[in-house]
């Protein structure tokens, strides 16, 4: 699998994450690619904005923000 970093993206919107909380520290962003090449929804490390992405299918997006949110109650 070849790796993906932020910046082979270009100009594609990210928003941070609700459950990032207001510090810093731990801060998840993401990115719907479902109009590029990629047609997927990309996650990165907001610390590290040109750094390695996460790309998951809308399925394991919603299955993955399911267990998230299960996991933060």
């Amino acid at each position: 699998m070849a790796s993906l970093s932020a910046t082979d993206l270009g100009n594609v919107e990210w928003r941070k994450s609700s459950y990032s909380g207001g510090g810093e520290s731990q801060c998840v962003e993401v990115a719907d690619l479902s109009a590029t090449r990629h047609s997927r929804i990309g996650i990165r490390d907001s610390k590290c904005a040109a750094g390695p992405v996460l790309l998951l299918s809308a399925s394991a997006f919603d299955a993955f923000v399911r267990l998230a949110t299960a996991q933060a109650v």
